[in-house]
């Protein structure tokens, strides 16, 4: 019986280490990358100043934006 507590223990630990890992790879994926505006500009997108309270960002001509470093 003990034997079985600590295999499920186990279990249930692999278990939520597994989904934290792929919680934290599908976050970090889903985010863009930073590029510089020289990268933009090479790549076909548009640099756009930010206001006073955002930062310059590349527009693409597939719609999407990214942050400029």
């Amino acid at each position: 019986m003990r034997t079985r507590r600590l295999l499920g223990l186990a279990l249930a630990t692999a278990t939520l280490v597994g989904m934290s890992a792929v919680g934290a790879a599908t976050a970090r994926a889903a985010t863009y990358p930073s590029i510089s505006a020289e990268q933009c500009t090479a790549e076909g997108g548009t640099v756009h100043q930010g206001g006073p309270y955002t930062g310059p960002t590349c527009k693409f001509p597939d719609g999407h934006s990214e942050l400029i470093t």
